[in-house]
């Protein structure tokens, strides 16, 4: 009868107690392995985040400023005439084209400056560069490059006004031609890194200036099969 009673006791309270501290480390295990998973997932979310913003901001400079058009604007008979690429360490204007699924036709002209607020970003501003005749051209509009920029400066590799060598220039003013290369830095306040992007600007100045000199108009005229048809059969 003893015996029985002894064997029905059951667990001690040291006995619980062990079970139970047992319990919370594997508790505080699975929860701390749960947080390092979750952590590196977060890490590598930010990560390709990261990656991407940097292949857009690249591909954009890749995409427009190399193949910059070395045009003048001179549509203002009473305004000086102004070549189309301008820069300084801080802002950059030059004259591009959108691809053909953008549904911009035409050259554009490209501002991009650096707007200081809360969050400093990188702003491209973008307009029609050939005025339009009935004054329905496409609107400017603005673009939020990126954001949160802690640096952002330009430099220009070209020939030097004094000397005729080629050397990089802190900024590009009053010339009639193109650079050969632009170097762009772009720093962000949580410190990722961005190497320098260079630029190489792919058009020849000479000859499309030529070119592009022409005026809308006369573009217009000649680019329209009719008017040529019409001009073929009155000769």
């Amino acid at each position: 009868m003893k015996a029985k009673m002894k064997a029905n006791k059951g667990f001690t309270l040291i006995e619980v107690l062990i079970v139970m501290t047992l319990l919370s480390i594997m508790v505080v295990l699975l929860f701390a392995t749960i947080k390092i998973s979750a952590d590196s997932w977060e890490k590598g979310e930010n990560k390709i985040a990261d990656v991407n913003e940097i292949a857009t901001v690249y591909g954009f400079f890749q995409r427009h400023l190399s193949t910059a058009k070395p045009v003048w604007n001179d549509f203002n008979k009473n305004e000086e005439r102004i070549f189309g690429f301008q820069g300084t360490e801080t802002s950059l204007q030059f004259i591009s084209e959108f691809p053909a699924s953008a549904a911009r036709p035409g050259l554009q002209a490209f501002d991009i400056r650096l707007n200081t607020g809360q969050t400093d970003t990188l702003v491209i501003t973008t307009s029609a560069f050939f005025p339009s005749v009935d004054g329905e051209g496409f609107p400017e509009e603005k673009i939020n490059l990126i954001s949160h920029v802690k640096s952002f400066s330009i430099s220009y590799l070209g020939q030097d006004t004094s000397s005729d060598e080629l050397l990089w220039q802190q900024e590009w003013i009053n010339r009639e031609q193109q650079p050969e290369l632009v170097k762009i830095h772009i720093g962000l306040e949580n410190g990722t890194f961005w190497p320098d992007m260079i630029v190489p600007i792919k058009i020849a100045t000479a000859e499309f200036s030529e070119a592009a000199s022409v005026s809308p108009a006369l573009i217009q005229e000649e680019s329209d099969p009719e008017s040529e048809n019409g001009e073929g059969t009155e000769q």
